[in-house]
């Protein structure tokens, strides 16, 4: 994904969103809100889990990525997510953006009819609107790309989804991306192996980027991970909290291949 995809994907989700506000009003939006159950605590589950099994797994799904394709012919969100909890995952992430990943805000909302698990709603949020739309739709916490928001847009959402009671992952590829995010003091760090301009993967980057974490912030290294030796290196970095979905989406059965990556060889170490 270069650059002026990047910037492609976030004009058609804009448009996207402006074509949604038209159907359902924010103000119709919120007062839907009133009389939702409480959420589940995202970040709460990952130290939980790091504290029981040294490690914790936000297991992913999809049904394509833009780099890659179709991952899933056969892709039933609701059924995977059985298996991940089963698995052991701590929580599940689910894309929902349609033109670029062939998900849906409907696949959020048949995951937490199925599953306890807390969910993260992974999507390019580009307007509040998203916000309450994730809040509605069954979501525990939301995705910031800094790379995709200026300081005040971050700053805003940022807040915005925590009066929502909403828990929030903010993504970084890059120092100056972790220096921006900092600034907000968010306490959930997800940082992305994956260059955005070349599409490269590269574990160092987390191991370089966490060197700029400090206190009670916990951090996520996502993208790139696909063998145990993968897990062991971003282990090595005293990061234990990882977020995976390509390889799952490639195997017969996700559940068992999560459970085989993470707690049949890691948890033998």
């Amino acid at each position: 994904m270069k650059d002026t995809y990047l910037k492609e994907i976030l004009e058609t989700t804009r448009n996207s969103v402006s074509d949604t506000k038209k159907n359902l009003p924010l103000a119709k939006l919120e007062s839907e809100l009133e009389h939702l159950e409480l959420t589940k605590g995202f970040r709460e589950s990952l130290v939980k889990s790091v504290k029981q099994n040294s490690l914790a797994v936000i297991a992913e799904m999809k049904k394509a990525s833009p780099s890659r394709g179709l991952l899933r012919e056969k892709y039933e969100p609701e059924v995977i997510a059985q298996d991940y909890q089963q698995a052991n995952a701590a929580c599940l992430s689910v894309l929902t953006n349609e033109p670029f990943f062939k998900g849906c805000l409907e696949h959020l909302s048949l995951v937490r009819d199925r599953v306890d698990l807390p969910l993260l709603r992974k999507d390019f949020i580009v307007d509040e609107y998203q916000i309450y739309e994730s809040r509605y739709g069954g979501a525990d916490c939301i995705l910031l790309i800094v790379a995709a928001l200026t300081q005040n847009q971050l700053h805003d959402y940022h807040q915005l989804a925590t009066q929502l009671n909403l828990d929030v992952l903010v993504e970084v590829h890059t120092f100056s991306e972790m220096e921006i995010a900092l600034k907000i003091s968010p306490n959930l760090i997800g940082i992305n192996n994956r260059n955005l301009e070349t599409f490269e993967v590269n574990l160092e980057t987390t191991k370089l980027l966490f060197k700029e974490v400090s206190g009670e912030i916990v951090v996520v290294s996502e993208s790139g991970i696909k063998t145990s030796e993968d897990v062991k290196q971003i282990m090595s970095y005293g990061v234990s909290t990882f977020l995976v979905g390509e390889v799952f989406m490639r195997a017969e059965n996700p559940g068992a291949e999560l459970k085989k990556l993470f707690f049949d060889q890691i948890m033998k170490l």
